[in-house]
Formats: structure tokens, sequence, C-alpha cells
């Protein structure tokens, strides 16, 4: 059998210069400074954003407060997919760990049980989960609520390795069909999220020898809505096939993925073989190249447009935290409103909660300007909300105001239409445009009606 031929002589390694080149690891060049931006940012976010989000409590209905950790993290890259598809194994190779004592274990088995955090530091260690959950400087504290079981299953590594000062990169366990969640001790598919919606780049890697498209998988596309462009799909270990049956592999990936992703573009696959070793004689060796080198440009890209992409992230979160506000404030003036001196307030409350339709809750903040219905939270959502937070413990918006400091909804309005906008527009110079420019996304003002004669 041809295995016992490797085993005898060491299989050839690839040339590695093209990664060096594509993702500029020998250039010196000091990294842009983007300080003074993200003081800009912090500053907007505490004064303009934290207000409202504290005062309505956002952060329980979305689990999802920002941290200035969150605020100055560098880019975080997510590797997904079924067990044994190679996510560690191109990490690895990506960062060049091969054969040396930091490489993460790799195998046949579902080897990777913990989510592993991969980032820059002055010398190789390990950092256990409890202590990088502790420290509020990382990115990663907010990680404490999953409880003690998971921060066991989470764990750094920190290497010194120039492309990680650009970027983080993590491994997460791999999807294991016909499992139940529970096996695992801790909220998966709950810890699986929060790192989706802090990630820039999401590589989801699948194996052309097993390619069962089954319910966990389904279940993490689904977690995955919304976040499409930074979704890559990883047709790995390409050159372990003929390429004819490559060709029908990547059929059926598509035809697999096609109900699950329901976009208008189809999401961009990469075909290749991300290791160290050569590409197996007589497979397509040129494209297989071309398709990483693709990938690396990707991942530079990301690298290169992170402050835009964390200024549209902080501007996003503005919108839901406004958006939220402007539906408790609605609930509230409906309570006010249906409240009289004998009526009991917890029935009358709970005649909202439950129907908010017949009130026009949602319809009302609709009619208001810059509200998107694909921004409203569901009405279920409210449900809990409320049962945890009494009604009677919100002020009404108009309330929230101060001689000196002015009304908090006003300033979350100027932070979303101008502020964020304008520090989007100041690092665009010198830059190519970025997509992400006011003509493109109207940075929130009132639209224009086409149609109505002046």
């Amino acid at each position: 059998p041809p295995e016992e031929v490797e085993d005898s002589s060491e299989p050839t390694k690839r040339d590695r210069s093209h990664l060096e080149n594509t993702l500029k690891l020998n250039e010196d060049k000091p990294a842009d400074d983007v300080s003074g931006v993200l003081q800009r940012l912090r500053k907007i976010y505490h004064s303009s954003i934290k207000p409202l989000e504290q005062s309505y409590r956002y952060n329980e209905l979305r689990q999802h407060e920002i941290t200035d950790g969150e605020i100055t993290s560098k880019p975080m890259v997510l590797f997904l997919g079924p067990w044994s598809v190679g996510k560690s194994s191109m990490i690895n190779y990506l960062l060049g760990l091969d054969d040396t004592p930091y490489q993460l274990y790799t195998g046949a088995e579902p080897t990777t049980s913990e989510f592993t955090v991969i980032m820059h530091g002055p010398k190789l260690k390990t950092i256990e989960g409890i202590v990088m959950a502790a420290d509020s400087a990382r990115s990663f504290s907010p990680l404490e609520k999953f409880g003690q079981n998971f921060l066991e299953k989470l764990i750094g590594i920190e290497v010194p390795h120039k492309l990680l000062e650009r970027v983080t990169f993590v491994d997460t366990p791999g999807i294991i069909e016909n499992r139940k969640q529970q096996e695992r001790g801790y909220p998966f598919n709950d810890v699986c999220q929060w790192f989706i919606d802090r990630a820039d780049l999401i590589f989801v890697v699948f194996d052309p020898t097993k390619l069962d498209v089954g319910l966990e998988l389904e279940m993490l596309f689904r977690q995955l809505k919304g976040r499409e462009s930074q979704i890559r799909i990883i047709l790995n270990k390409a050159d372990s096939l003929a390429t004819q049956e490559l060709m029908r592999v990547y059929g059926a990936l598509f035809w697999s993925l096609a109900p699950l992703i329901n976009v208008t573009e189809p999401p961009r696959v990469y075909v290749s073989s991300f290791w160290p070793h050569e590409y197996h004689p007589d497979t397509h060796k040129d494209l297989f190249l071309k398709e990483e080198i693709s990938l690396l440009e990707d991942l530079n890209q990301v690298i290169e447009n992170r402050m835009e992409n964390k200024i549209a992230f902080i501007r996003q979160h503005a919108i839901r935290v406004r958006i939220h506000a402007l539906l408790v404030d609605r609930y509230l003036q409906t309570y006010k409103d249906k409240m009289t001196f004998f009526s009991d307030g917890e029935l009358v409350f709970r005649d909202i909660v439950e129907d908010p339709d017949k009130f026009f809750i949602f319809k009302s903040i609709l009619a208001k300007t810059n509200v998107s219905k694909f921004d409203l939270p569901n009405r279920e959502a409210y449900k809990d909300f409320f049962g945890i937070n009494p009604i009677t413990s919100f002020k009404l918006l108009s309330q929230q105001c101060s001689y000196m400091g002015g009304c908090f909804l006003e300033k979350i309005e100027k932070a979303i239409t101008r502020e964020l906008p304008d520090l989007l527009g100041s690092i665009g110079l010198g830059k190519k445009p970025n997509v992400l420019s006011c003509d493109i996304t109207g940075c929130g003002e009132t639209p224009k009606n086409r149609y109505r004669k002046p």
C-alpha cells in the first residue's frame, strides 16, 4: 500500500513564498496607525450610544455588550465546519506552525474539542480560558456568561508571528452530526453565535470525502444568516481526488448548501489543499495555488479594511440600540395611556405584551424615519425582556434629556447619521473608496420620494 512508502520518505513541503508575499509578512513597514480613529470611535460609543444602551438594558435583549477590548480588538477569522476537515491543519499551515512545538493537534479523529484562540504574543504560551475571560482588556471577557464548563473548553495560544499582529484566528470544535447539544455540557450554539457575531471572516471548511449536510450544519447556517458577506466556503483536501470526482463533489456541495444560504450571490467557494505538503501529482496544482492566493488576498483585504468594518459594526449596533429604545419607549407610552386610576398595572401590561400589534407598537416604530423592518427584533423577545425588566423600571425617551448633555435619542441619531459616517470618511482619505460610503447606504437620510410631484 502507498501509505508505507510515505512513511519511509518525508513528504516534500511546498514553497511558502506566495504566503509571505500575499500577506505582506516580509514588509517591515509599521502598521498603519489607527489609535486616533479608535479613540474617536470609543468616545462616540461611550458618549452617544452607551447611555441609551444602559438605560434600556439592551444587553439583556441581545446579550451583546460592547467592551473597550472589543472596540480595539483585531479582526477575527473564525474556522467552522464538520470535524476532521482540516481546520486546525489550515491554521498550522497559514502560520507555519507545522513541526514546531506549538502546532495545533490534528488527526483523523475529532481532535479539537476546545475553542482555540490563536493570537499574537511576545513568546509562545498557552492561556487558560478562565484567565482570558477574566482579563477585561481582552475582547473575550463577555464569554464568562457561558459558564465554567465552557471556560474549561476555551484556550488561548499566543504565538510571536507577524500575521497575528494584525489578525486573530479562532479554531472551533468540529460539528459532529447526530450528537446532542447536552453532551457538550455548555451551550455550543450560543457560543458559536457569539463568535459568529464578532468574526470579520468566517471560513466554513469541508472535506470532499464527507459532505453530509446534517442537522447541526443546517443549524449552523441558520446562525450565519445575515453574515453571508463574511462567509467563505473552503473545499479542502482537493488534491485527494481526481479532477472529475472533484467536479462532482463541487457540484454536490453547492447543491446541498444552496437551500441553506439564500442570497442573491452564491458564496465564494475556494477549492484547494491548505496544508504544507506538495499537491498530489496529476492534480490541478496551478488551480489550487491560484485559489489559495485568492483566499490569502481575501484575508489581507479584511485586515486592511479593519477600521471600516469596526466603524460599520458599531454603527449597526447603534441602529439596533436606537430601535430597541424606541420600542421600549412605545411600550411604556402605550402602558401609560391605557392606565387609569382603577386599572391593575400587571394586567394592562400583560395585554400589551401579549399582542403588541393590537396597539400598533411595531407599526408605529416602522413609521418613524430610518427604521428598516429587517432590523426589528421579534415580538417574542420582548415578552422575555419585560418578564425580567418590569415596564415601570424604564423612563420615557422624552425624559432622558439633560440641560448640559442633551437628549439620549438625539445623540445616538447624530452618531448614526453624522459622526460615524464622518469618521468613516476620515479614514477613507488616501484609500480606495470603500463600499460603505454614504451614497450606497444612505447613512440614514430621509428617503426621497422620486414619484411625488414637486
